[in-house]
């Protein structure tokens, strides 16, 4: 046991992670400050644990991430913060094996320091899904809500052009060409929940973290496994747990039908 844990605290440092993309950084390194400032966080909290050169590897990696997310959706950095509502965890202690989760409550993505590789793209949907809710739909701002939710509660959306268009995103998730169904992924994830017993991949918000992940993870142009890995060759996705290449594509034009135009809004407030 302790000699697992030994090893357990060096495989953030031991890790290299292969990624493709612009080197936003010119090579240098960053802060978790760079970051709250850049990418407009809120808060950001380290685990006591964290080691020095843990932390610098992990500003770099989670800096990447930010900015490889931010731009495959054709967004400002700063529109990551969820105009200053989302905060961050970087090794403050979880649930063992858990790569990350996101705590509404606290508007907190929590990331584990040697399992949370390749989980950011997911949680920063779900923080996206809880932040948007209450601006696409006419519900009570108090208590916690989830867009995709709403979507499939048949909760009245607010009437907005961008609203208009991130219905349109939920439907290429979760229903059939004709939108007169199910779509063949959200079948594939009832079936999962039913050989588990119980219900998780089929609940709206996971399928639509699923499914934003596995087009992150499918951009021809870039490959951050810190970001998000093993939507194409995982035991889950073999089981069917993620859109096919082909529904990923359909699904990743909606996402910039809805993420472009909003970036271009976002631009003109500065």
């Amino acid at each position: 046991m302790a000699a697992g844990n030994f090893m357990g605290r060096r495989v953030l440092k031991r890790n290299q992670y292969r990624r493709e993309g612009p080197d936003y950084r010119c090579g240098e390194q960053v802060s978790f400050h760079d970051i709250k400032e850049v990418f407009g966080l809120n808060h950001i909290r380290l685990g006591s644990w964290v080691e020095e050169e843990e932390k610098h590897k992990a500003a770099n990696l989670i800096f990447d991430a930010f900015a490889d997310l931010a731009f495959m959706l054709q967004l400002p950095p700063k529109a990551m913060g969820l105009r200053q509502t989302l905060n961050l965890a970087f090794g403050t202690g979880g649930q063992m094996g858990v790569q990350a989760h996101y705590m509404p409550a606290q508007r907190e993505l929590a990331l584990a320091k040697n399992a949370g590789a390749g989980a950011l793209a997911h949680e920063f949907w779900h923080a996206f899904d809880h932040y948007i809710a209450t601006k696409a739909f006419e519900i009570p701002t108090t208590g916690i809500a989830f867009a995709s939710h709403c979507w499939l509660a048949d909760h009245t959306p607010i009437v907005h052009p961008l609203n208009d268009r991130l219905m349109q995103l939920f439907a290429s998730v979760l229903l059939s060409d004709d939108g007169q169904d199910s779509h063949e992924y959200v079948r594939r994830a009832v079936a999962l929940d039913r050989q588990q017993g119980r219900q998780y991949f089929s609940k709206p918000t996971e399928m639509m973290a699923r499914a934003f992940e596995a087009c992150i993870e499918s951009h021809p142009e870039i490959r951050n496994p810190y970001l998000v890995n093993e939507t194409l060759d995982s035991l889950l996705a073999k089981a069917g747990g993620y859109p096919s290449l082909e529904h990923r594509e359909g699904i990743y034009r909606q996402l910039l039908a809805y993420f472009g135009p909003l970036g271009e809004a976002l631009e003109r407030e500065r």
